[in-house]
């Protein structure tokens, strides 16, 4: 039998070098923005929901209104500011994967910040005086409250991920999606249908449309455990 579909279940059987190579980057580059998004978000989210300084609600609705940023337009900041003409043109990383995970942290990081300042803020106020009690200052407080709030920013650490991954502009504006070295799914597969090799195109989606069930199947996983744990 042949077509698309029987093409692409013997690339992912037969574990093609080429869709592994793909999948491999793919994954490297998502994760690594998580992980650097977190590192960021999650304290400055924190501090966020804790601090009162002047002008701290417009911090909290750029960030609300970051989170609607347009891959593309994420993709564009991150060029200019890697092009020879940037500010940071002489670190030579345009067309890199260290560019593509840079652009996927931009888009990332306002979801992790926005959802853990909501979270730490409905936390610290349900137990302000508990913590205050025990002689917790805010920032005292703040890894407790992280802590106690992991099950929600998990769910929203998830959604930044399935968005990072499934996004094509950003990746294709800043890596310029050449073969073996910043090609990741979402790039190949516009690339690999605009080419008629459906085959691995359909791979490709199979792959990234089960990762993309697994993350909300995580993300409803966790949130019945956390009810749960609460009735």
């Amino acid at each position: 039998m042949d077509g698309p579909f029987f093409t692409a279940i013997g690339l992912i059987l037969g574990a093609d070098a080429g869709l592994l190579q793909i999948i491999g980057l793919s994954l490297r580059v998502t994760l690594t923005a998580v992980l650097v998004a977190c590192a960021i978000g999650l304290p400055l989210g924190a501090a966020l929901a804790l601090a009162r300084f002047p002008g701290r609600g417009a911090v909290i609705v750029l960030f609300n209104a970051l989170m609607g940023l347009p891959p593309v337009v994420a993709g564009l900041v991150v060029y200019l500011m890697l092009s020879r003409a940037g500010p940071f043109g002489d670190l030579a990383l345009l067309f890199t994967p260290e560019a593509m995970i840079l652009a996927q942290t931009v888009l990332i990081l306002p979801i992790v910040v926005s959802l853990t300042r909501s979270v730490v803020e409905d936390i610290w106020a349900e137990y302000r005086e508990q913590l205050q009690s025990l002689g917790a200052s805010r920032l005292r407080a703040v890894p407790t409250l992280l802590w106690d709030g992991r099950v929600s920013l998990l769910t929203g650490v998830l959604a930044g991920f399935g968005r990072a991954s499934a996004e094509v502009g950003a990746v294709l504006i800043v890596g310029g999606n050449i073969a073996g070295h910043t090609r990741t799914m979402t790039t190949a597969i516009t690339l690999e249908t605009s080419r008629g090799n459906l085959g691995l195109a359909v791979a490709l989606g199979i792959i990234l449309l089960t990762l993309t069930l697994t993350l909300n199947a995580l993300a409803w996983g966790a949130g019945q455990w956390a009810r749960s744990r609460l009735g």
